[in-house]
């Protein structure tokens, strides 16, 4: 008998495109010209950066220049988003450079919804973030649904329409469906796929679960009892970018050496993909989309 899928939902960053090499290249770049026109120890920024990720819970905060200590004492007069201009530019200009879908993804997907398939992503990564890439990478038309934490709150003194240059509907997605998981609640907690999977309708039995992580992804899945696919290709936990986000991230050090240690000896896939997304369609000659 075969396996009926109706329903597939995939983690989104180092699943569905590169996103350490897209937050390392743009944040490398915006700290080299930090350390070139500030002239602060490239040590100094890192440490006040991480503090600024960790209270806001998020490696990705866009104004972590205009708070960071050591700037503000060097220019306590001045808007250091202006100072710093050329910081900000280079990240905006790395990030475009590297933004892209893993060879595959697209084609994928797009089968998998002409099947009938309800297309669902999920990821850690804050809402604003998330759907900035989702509308750049063409996948708002593809998703069904994403599910995202909330964003973080804005700096004391601005607002959403103070900071943006474009209309409100130039920030907001156009077919996907755009939900929040529970502040604080994080993979790989069983009981936010759960719930996901009761939101949107779908049978259990006919769901997989597609992640680049043993510890989040591929735990979380086999708690849920949905078939579990790991996507091997975008573990990125030995790679030399990845030191990078180590010294900075707001993760939890406890967190980020337990990943890195994690290994399919600890939890075991029932399914790989090896090298591409694309191989969903061969891991398991029992699958069947709904048609």
């Amino acid at each position: 008998m075969k396996q009926k899928v109706s329903a597939v939902i995939t983690d989104l960053d180092n699943t569905l495109f590169d996103w350490v090499a897209i937050w390392h290249n743009s944040f490398k770049a915006m700290l080299d010209r930090l350390v070139e026109d500030s002239g602060i120890a490239r040590e100094v920024l890192e440490a006040e950066i991480k503090q600024v990720f960790q209270r806001y819970g998020t490696s990705e905060y866009a104004f972590a220049i205009e708070e960071l200590p050591s700037l503000r004492k060097q220019n306590p007069a001045e808007d250091l988003a202006k100072k710093y201009s050329a910081a900000i530019h280079a990240y905006n200009s790395a990030r475009k450079a590297t933004l892209c879908l893993y060879p595959t993804v697209l084609e994928t997907l797009e089968t998998l919804k002409d099947h009938g398939c309800l297309i669902v992503g999920y990821t850690e990564s804050m809402a604003y973030y998330s759907h900035y890439r989702l509308r750049k990478l063409a996948l708002d038309r593809v998703l069904d649904f994403v599910y995202s934490p909330p964003d973080h709150e804005l700096p004391k003194g601005l607002s959403r329409t103070k900071i943006r240059m474009y209309p409100e509907a130039a920030y907001q997605l156009r077919r996907t469906q755009s939900r929040n998981t529970p502040k604080g609640e994080l993979k790989p907690n069983p009981k936010v796929l759960n719930d996901i999977i009761g939101s949107i309708g779908a049978v259990p039995e006919e769901t997989i679960y597609i992640g680049d992580s043993l510890m989040k992804d591929i735990a979380m899945a086999q708690a849920t009892h949905v078939v579990d696919v790991w996507a091997k290709y975008g573990a990125a936990q030995d790679r030399p970018e990845y030191e990078l986000l180590r010294k900075v991230t707001h993760w939890p050090t406890k967190e980020v050496a337990r990943e890195k240690e994690t290994t399919t000896a600890e939890i075991k896939p029932t399914f790989v993909l090896e090298r591409s997304f694309s191989e969903l369609f061969i891991v398991d000659p029992g699958f069947q989309t709904r048609e």
